[in-house]
């Protein structure tokens, strides 16, 4: 395909941060139309980093995906490190006076504090320096600024939300990738790295940026197994789930011992942006009809879940503190205890009661758990072992491959009683009844926690009731742990706290 004829003069940077796809795509698409592409990826100054260990881990491959796609459109993705407005300005100085100056910059939005921040002095100084800088939407259905109440105050209940977003509806027209992909720009600056012509000579490889993680934290070698991360493999789980799962997905999401998965499983390639939630959106409108007419039970709930991914971001764009301070300003002094050795029994899956355990192994193998495991070791964190939300929330942080900033905030203070639209302060998961409700067979019970798999569905997620004779067939006390509390005390004790924020 021939190059487009009426493209605008100049270089055109496409900044990439969590949208690493090129269908769907409004940054790249706008970029496209300038006679030179930039591509650029930055990576945080060397000993820093925005992500956790596991997000590392997807971050790598995704970028290695992204880079496969950029070289098939005669491109690349450039890597460079450090400040991002700062390595931008710096781009700007380098093709300054060459025959293609830069003329643009394109970003999708972003909605961490951090990020908002960053994105308005960056728009602010780029057009100062008479460049067009422009930043889209391209990781939300709606913006967060355009989903609050008549009188301008933002949503707390997800109800309220929704209804709201749904008289709004969504934009379904999906971006095509760019017929062609305009070329690099020669700098007059070349490497002496040995890179070839045409490199920056602060550019880096994807394998010096350093994101995989080593030991002592190889634990993330065996993700693979679990996981294939990059825009095309996203494609293909949204398509399986569109045409397999999602017409049983109010039957099977709650059931964690199925396999193959009776969830979507698109977390992390809608947190990496290698979908676009109105890719999903479009997909399930194109498989079912419109999505606010929907009678299918499964479906509405699907959706439903999409827009409480809306309903994160909304939250977190208007309280921007929320990822440090709770929603509800009675929390601010709740008696959360400190206790070490609950918590690495809770991170480590041995505190004695097997459906919290399987879920925190689960989460160690895999960067992954099952949306209803996490509200219940949730529960078990905050509830039982009365320790801080804060304290759930960094250690999923550090351990998921989905770790979205928005949906763990939400998720951690939902679940603690302290954010909005929570579960109620006396809403304290029972382990054992959980684990029977929603794993019955203990399938996966048996496959998280190997040393139980000997023990009869009725004594599987309760081993320490279980006659002698089955605990010693499954070393319980010493394969397997006693518990590390006592549920029906400890309930006790987390309504007596929960009563000081009344």
């Amino acid at each position: 395909m021939g190059l487009q004829t009426d493209l605008r003069p100049g270089v055109a940077i496409c900044w990439f941060r969590a949208d690493l796809r090129l269908n769907d795509q409004p940054a790249f698409a706008a970029a496209c139309r300038y006679e030179k592409l930039l591509p650029v990826f930055v990576h945080p100054a060397a000993g820093k980093s925005e992500v956790g260990g596991a997000s590392r881990w997807w971050l790598h491959h995704s970028l290695s995906a992204l880079e496969e796609e950029l070289n098939a459109q005669s491109s690349r993705l450039i890597h460079l490190r450090g400040d991002p407005l700062k390595v931008i300005l710096e781009l700007h100085k380098k093709l300054d006076g060459s025959t293609n100056p830069l003329a643009a910059v394109f970003w999708n939005r972003r909605y961490e504090p951090q990020s908002v921040a960053r994105d308005r002095e960056a728009k602010k100084r780029l057009q100062e320096l008479g460049l067009h800088a422009e930043s889209f939407g391209g990781s939300v259905l709606q913006e967060p600024w355009n989903g609050g109440k008549d009188d301008g105050s933002p949503y707390q209940v997800f109800s309220a939300f929704y209804r709201a977003a749904s008289k709004r509806g969504v934009d379904l027209d999906i971006l095509s990738v760019p017929q062609s992909v305009p070329p690099l720009p020669q700098f007059p600056q070349l490497a002496s790295s040995g890179r070839g012509k045409g490199s920056l000579a602060d550019e880096i490889s994807l394998e010096e940026a350093k994101l995989l993680p080593r030991a002592p934290l190889s634990w993330a070698d065996g993700f693979a197994k679990h996981w294939k991360p990059g825009a095309k493999a996203a494609q293909t789980q949204l398509a399986t789930f569109v045409k397999k799962g999602l017409r049983s997905y109010s039957e099977t999401r709650n059931n964690p011992g199925l396999e193959p998965a009776g969830t979507s499983r698109l977390s992390p390639h809608l947190h990496f942006g290698e979908l676009s939630p109105r890719q999903v959106l479009a997909a399930v409108v194109q498989e079912t009809g419109d999505w606010r007419q929907q009678k299918n039970e499964s479906v509405q709930t699907f959706c439903k879940e999409l827009f409480w991914r809306e309903f994160a971001h909304h939250l977190l764009f208007h309280f921007p503190k929320t990822p440090e301070e709770p929603l509800r300003p009675a929390f601010q002094k709740f008696p959360w205890r400190k206790d070490a050795r609950g918590f690495s029994a809770w991170k480590k899956g041995q505190t004695g009661y097997p459906i919290v355990d399987a879920g925190m192994r689960e989460l160690w193998a895999t960067g992954w758990m099952h949306n209803r495991v996490r509200m219940i070791v949730g529960s078990f964190l905050t509830k039982d072992l009365l320790l801080s939300w804060r304290d759930g929330a960094e250690w999923f942080w550090d351990t998921l491959v989905d770790a979205d900033l928005a949906n763990n905030t939400l998720g951690w203070q939902w679940i603690s009683g302290c954010g909005a639209d929570a579960a109620p302060y006396f809403r304290v998961f029972n382990p054992v009844l959980q684990g029977e409700k929603f794993d019955p067979e203990g399938v996966y019970v048996r496959r998280w926690c190997p040393e139980l798999s000997a023990l009869g569905k009725k004594w599987i997620h309760r081993p320490w009731e279980a006659p002698e004779s089955e605990k010693k067939k499954v070393g319980w006390g010493e394969r397997y742990p006693a518990p590390c509390l006592d549920h029906r005390q400890a309930k006790v004790r987390a309504l007596q706290a929960f009563e000081k924020t009344k």
